[in-house]
């Protein structure tokens, strides 16, 4: 990017600290904290608190509080991420110092911010101390009425403690109740042996339309087997580690994983392949690759589960290697390996590298192409702006083009502002879904951002007429284990 002559800011720094803490790169987030001192940009408070959390994350707490207590001006945002912080490495009574601190210095904390302090909480496990907090949210809300996310982490905290009936409190007040708010009031009567109740109050669940989720669905389980002492075999853990990639929830799975070492489970080839899976797709890649070298015998599915890891995380490279070293090992690769590393090539822009290995595949190995690998290539192709080559590619196909493919062209002339080669890819991608908003609010983005305005009035009054509405989108974070979703608009 430097090379370009790009100019790095105090937007693109964050991101790329965002990048590190993820696949838990300390090394290189130093190197781009040396970048930002020496171009004056560690004063600037976006830059500061991404590095608090970039080190929080990496595990450097004494880094982190260094730089919380050097910020001249801390945000709400810095108090939270210091907080998360030492709540995730274990250190809870430095997490609740610095809470006291930010109540002294009248900082009035978000809702995220609350939410994390709810779930320190719950661990310190102490109700007096959770009654606290509760008056403390109720101060900061506005009107005093308390969001979803914020009230289910609540009544998480009172059932964790053991006061079933403030928890119930809060979940009868709720306006909207969300899906994770009834887990955490049935999972709260399943933990404190109310068994009847946490059937009654699912039945009531069901009645009221709102249906389970995976996480639903493991939390019932998991507290089943611990109030009856059932203990879970394997291949109950594989099933369990799976409801946890789907849904993405890590701490969970973390939890799973000790709770595996702690019972003394046999760990074999197919369970550890679902650790794998479970920590790379659920964005600790480290933690991944470190079960994957301690495993003695790996056979095709845990290679391919640590190479789609690293294809998510944009490492090719290290997927490249890793498929040098399975060849020497001798394991002979599939179909969903080459769908694991065309997808790396294609997140970390490795063109050349891609086509090898499409080619190898084809060549090499004897493999038909399938759907999936031409997308992949299409989606390659695509980001590094070969779009002419990307749509010849798309006409040789001896298959026809799916959504996957045309999508792939799609985005990619969004990326690259080329409103030609997109209506082409749009034509297709409506042929064959058009009540797909997700494409035609794609196509609209395109022709704004080339000014063609007539153009996207008429998109937006053709879903109007086929009556396509915007599906609104959401991030979600997960706490204590429940992955919370934050809805916008």
């Amino acid at each position: 990017m430097r090379k370009n002559g790009s100019e790095v800011d105090n937007f693109t720094i964050p991101t790329i600290l965002k990048a590190c803490a993820q696949v838990l790169m300390t090394r290189l987030g130093k190197e781009i904290h040396g970048f930002a001192i020496k171009n004056g940009l560690d004063g600037d408070a976006y830059v500061s608190n991404a590095l608090i959390q970039m080190y929080s994350e990496c595990g450097s707490l004494v880094s982190a509080r260094y730089l919380f207590d050097e910020m001249p001006n801390r945000d709400v945002v810095s108090w939270s991420t210091m907080i998360r912080g030492y709540h995730k490495g274990g250190l809870l009574e430095e997490a609740l110092e610095v809470m006291r601190e930010m109540h002294f210095m009248n900082v009035r904390p978000s809702e995220v911010a609350l939410i994390s302090m709810v779930s320190l909480f719950t661990d310190v496990a102490d109700v007096e101390l959770g009654k606290a907090i509760h008056a403390c949210v109720v101060r900061n809300c506005k009107d005093e009425k308390l969001g979803v996310a914020i009230a289910t982490a609540l009544i998480d905290m009172y059932s964790k403690c053991g006061n079933l009936a403030y928890a119930k409190q809060l979940f009868d007040r709720l306006n909207q109740s969300s899906v994770v708010s009834w887990t955490v009031m049935i999972s709260g009567y399943i933990r404190c042996n109310e068994i009847n109740e946490g059937i009654r109050l699912f039945a009531e669940m069901i009645e009221e339309n709102v249906f389970p989720s995976e996480i639903t669905i493991l939390s019932l389980i998991i507290e089943c087997g611990f109030v009856s002492k059932v203990r879970p075999n394997e291949l109950t853990m594989v099933g369990l580690l799976s409801l946890c990639t789907e849904a993405g929830a890590l701490e969970m799975g973390k939890w799973l994983h000790t709770y595996i070492e702690k019972q003394g489970l046999e760990v074999d080839v197919i369970l550890k392949t679902a650790l794998v899976d479970m920590y790379a797709k659920c964005g600790d890649v480290n933690g991944a690759y470190r079960l994957f070298s301690e495993a003695i015998y790996r056979d095709i599915c845990m290679w391919n589960a640590m190479m789609a890891g690293y294809g998510m995380h944009g490492c090719g490279e290290e997927a490249l290697i890793l498929f040098i070293d399975m060849e020497r090992s001798g394991v002979k690769p599939n179909d969903i390996t080459f769908i694991g590393l065309l997808n790396a090539c294609s997140h970390a822009g490795l063109v050349t590298e891609g086509k090898s290995v499409f080619d190898k595949m084809v060549h090499g190995f004897g493999l038909v192409p399938k759907i999936e690998h031409y997308g992949c290539m299409v989606d390659l192709l695509g980001r590094a702006g070969l779009l002419d080559e990307a749509h010849e590619m798309i006409k040789s196909m001896p298959l026809r083009p799916n959504m996957i493919v045309w999508g792939a062209l799609l985005a990619a002339s969004k990326l690259h502002k080329n409103p030609s080669m997109g209506e082409i890819a749009a034509t297709q991608t409506l042929e064959i879904e058009p009540q797909n908003c997700g494409y035609n609010i794609l196509m609209s983005n395109i022709y704004a951002v080339a000014n063609r305005w007539n153009d996207v009035a008429r998109v937006r009054r053709v879903m109007k007429e086929i009556r396509v509405k915007k599906e609104p989108g959401f991030s979600s974070v997960e706490v204590n284990g429940l992955v919370l979703k934050f809805i916008r608009g």
